[in-house]
């Protein structure tokens, strides 16, 4: 028998089942991941949201597993072909694939040609030449005619007799798991160009001969080849190594049909029957068991290069979530355009909405001056701090503009920056932003939302739905159900890991809180503007619908600043206040003298306020919080500075150092925003002097960067950069195979027609490799 799921789930991520039973325990209970691993560390024994969440994902799986088990032992029951051996396997199997192995015999299914001549009396046949090849089949085959049922001569016969055998060999467990490993081992992926695509497909001409074993196909390569498959420019098979080469392919039998002849005992020894069924296992294989297993490795390839795919996307999209705000101050948000005009919003250090305008200093108006005139006029009056830049079509024109403005007018002290803007026309076009400015123009709300994001990223992309903010690779081509359900789940960590003040927030914002949904936090917004802001957390429990459950997965996570509690805007959880009333009691200090005093704070002994139901961990915690309340764990805010003079990609010469923003970090490397309308791309080998095999362990979305051009290929708008600054040599080892860029969809810069530069297809399929020859050298 095998271990029960906690116990598996424990090996696996090398914790001790009693930590596992107890976050399955409270996770069966509805609590959240996020209020597990901030307030349930005693329980969990201080289990983290990443342990948490593979931990989920792994129960579900696993019980998933377990109803299948007892499906398929109730299923084989009914048949009375349950076996003490075969009920043994099946409960020992550890995979689904195991499973359905097992159950492929017994499995129903349409009628076959096999099972046809099984019922027409055939099945001895085929069984006695397996056992005894001296049989002669065609002699033996003549005493099973029956016209009636469709085996009217010896070859109808002997073909009925080699599909019952065909379908013995392929429902064997042993044997596939024997081939599939096999295949895995020794199986390539082959590409070729379907003829007459060329022209057509020529994004994909990396790809046009093209082979790399299956196991070493990193997610994007894969994902390149299925998008060239999907596009009907690719033909994509699993062929075995030795098939690549034909002069093996000549030398020998395949290795495959050698393993299943083996499998039965059958040899080539010039009995009559060994020829008849050398032919079977040929047939066996090709019709039956490679179209089988080539198509469940296919996927299983497709699923793990998905997998990759998805968890690129969920940590870039994690650090852009956590990017540092630049806080509360007034702030103008530009959404550059040229002949529609840049569009204007400003709002105030709280991101309510002051005002709107739209300007023309681009073509085919051209008015520069009047334009600079407008947005000076516009700062002064509402004292605006920074100008926030979108950085789509005319951005670096716009950018121009602020350093004129910025020039004229010193005395606004103003500070501008370059922001992205991707998403921002899908929250415009969105319900929420039609509720929450129903009179302004969508395209204003654009304007508006570019504001609000510089301010606090968190708080406004919460507002996009998470696949629209673009920081992935082959986003559109991975399951989206799979995505969604990542994605959310690092939408809801940051928000949660952050905390929200619920007095200000959104009601996307607070739909993302533990416990919290979008009908509840609609409640909670309803609530705040028919009776004014909440004073103390104790008094959400009036909102409609938000009992004592909710209360305890939310508190903890909503903020009240300046309330009548200095510990409602903190991240102590109102269940443990009488810990720290137990502190104040001991020190005979208020709430007031000792929260922000660290000396005080850190003088105390954390063991000292321990009981049953509150351990070290979280008086450490309470401590930290009362030495810092609310602190925010986002970085400090500091933006790139682009060079001057350098607008467009003609602009760039090698050797040029430039300053730049990570706008996406793939499996190859990152691309990174140097104010030219095109990200460049850092190469994995091009990142560290160091080797560096996940790009993440050097980058993150969002950082400031300093890079040096490698190369600029301006007909295919590519641009080569290394962070490698003081090395002229050759780029640090890099993986095996070919480089080449995915769809990268980290900006929203568009071309006339909204389509994104990186998901034109110029750019899509994974055709760097060309333009990056230097790289390969």
């Amino acid at each position: 028998m095998l271990a029960p799921i906690e116990h598996r789930i424990a090996v696996e991520l090398g914790v001790r089942p009693a930590q596992v039973m107890a976050a399955v325990q409270l996770l069966d209970e509805g609590a959240t991941v996020p209020f597990i691993a901030r307030y349930r560390k005693e329980i969990t024994g201080g289990l983290d949201d990443s342990q948490l969440r593979a931990l989920e994902e792994r129960l579900g799986y696993l019980r998933e597993l377990e109803a299948r088990r007892d499906a398929i032992l109730t299923s084989i029951e009914e048949q009375g072909k349950l076996t003490p051996e075969l009920k043994a396997d099946i409960l020992q199997a550890e995979t689904k694939q195991r499973l359905e192995d097992l159950y492929l015999p017994y499995k129903q299914k349409r009628r076959t040609k096999a099972q046809i001549a099984r019922e027409a009396g055939i099945e001895p046949l085929a069984l006695a030449l397996l056992e005894n090849p001296m049989l002669v089949p065609e002699e033996e085959a003549a005493q099973y005619c029956n016209p009636e049922a469709g085996f009217a001569d010896p070859k109808a016969v002997l073909d009925g007799a080699r599909q019952i055998l065909m379908e013995k060999f392929a429902e064997d467990a042993e044997l596939l798991g024997q081939l599939r490993e096999y295949l895995n081992e020794h199986g390539h992926v082959k590409s070729t160009v379907v003829e007459g695509k060329e022209s057509e497909g020529a994004k994909f001409r990396d790809w046009f001969d093209f082979a790399e074993p299956i196991t070493q196909m990193p997610s994007h390569r894969a994902l390149a080849l299925f998008r060239g498959r999907n596009e009907g420019v690719l033909n994509v098979a699993l062929v075995l190594d030795s098939e690549l080469d034909p002069e093996q392919v000549k030398s020998g039998p395949n290795p495959c049909e050698h393993r299943i002849a083996a499998r039965f005992g059958i040899k080539n020894q010039g009995r009559p029957a060994d020829k008849w069924l050398a032919d079977t296992v040929r047939w066996a294989w090709k019709i039956k068991i490679f179209l089988h297993l080539e198509l469940e490795l296919m996927n299983s390839l497709r699923e793990r290069a998905e997998e990759e795919a998805i968890q690129v996307f969920a940590r870039n999209l994690k650090d852009l979530l956590l990017a540092a705000p630049a806080g509360a101050k007034c702030t103008l948000g530009l959404d550059p355009g040229i002949r529609t005009g840049c569009k204007v919003a400003v709002v105030d250090a709280t991101g309510k909405l002051l005002g709107t305008t739209t300007i023309y200093p681009h073509e085919p108006r051209n008015d520069w001056d009047g334009s600079i005139n407008v947005l000076a006029k516009i700062c002064k009056e509402f004292g605006v701090q920074l100008i926030a830049i979108g950085n789509g079509t005319a951005s670096r024109e716009t950018d121009k503009l602020v350093a004129d403005l910025m020039h004229r007018h010193p005395e606004l002290k103003l500070t501008k920056i370059v922001v992205s803007e991707a998403g921002a026309s899908v929250y415009s076009a969105s319900e929420f932003a039609a509720r929450e400015f129903p009179e302004l123009d969508v395209s204003l709300r654009g304007a508006v939302s570019i504001a609000r994001r510089l301010q606090d990223p968190l708080a406004e992309l919460v507002k996009i739905d998470p696949k629209s903010i673009g920081v992935g690779q082959y986003q559109h081509d991975v399951s989206q159900s799979k995505l969604a359900k990542s994605l959310d789940a690092v939408v809801e960590d940051c928000v949660n890991a952050v905390g929200v003040d619920v007095n200000t927030a959104s009601v996307p914002l607070l739909a993302r809180i533990s416990g919290l949904n979008a009908g509840l936090a609609a409640n909670i917004v309803s609530f705040r503007d028919n009776h004014g802001a909440f004073r103390t957390r104790e008094d959400l429990k009036k909102v409609p619908r938000l009992g004592e459950k909710t209360f305890e997965q939310a508190a903890g996570f909503l903020r009240i600043v300046n309330g009548d509690n200095p510990l409602d805007a903190s991240a102590v959880h109102p269940e443990a206040y009488p810990v720290v009333e137990k502190i104040l009691a001991d020190i005979k200090k208020g709430i007031k003298e000792v929260i922000g005093d660290s000396r005080t704070v850190k003088a105390l002994n954390p063991a000292k306020y321990t009981d049953e139901k509150f351990g070290l961990p979280t008086v450490q915690d309470i401590l930290k919080e009362l030495e810092k309340p609310g602190r925010d764990p986002r970085p400090e805010f500091k933006t790139a500075t682009f060079a001057e003079g350098i607008h467009e990609i003609k602009d760039l010469k090698p050797g040029m150092v430039l300053e730049g923003v990570v706008t996406n970090v793939a499996a190859f490397g990152a691309f990174v925003d140097i104010g030219v309308h095109q990200d460049g791309l850092v190469h994995v080998s091009c990142l560290s002097t160091r080797f560096v095999k996940d790009p993440h362990e050097v980058v993150k979305a969002g950082q400031v960067v300093k890079v040096k051009v490698l190369e600029v290929d301006l007909p295919r708008q590519r641009i080569s950069l290394t962070m490698r600054l003081s090395d002229d040599t050759a780029p640090a080892r890099r993986e095996p195979g070919r480089q080449e860029s995915p769809n990268h969809t980290a900006s929203s810069r568009s071309g006339p027609a909204g389509q994104r530069r990186h998901d034109t297809p110029a750019a899509a399929g994974g055709a760097m490799a060309a333009a990056f020859a230097k790289l390969k050298r």
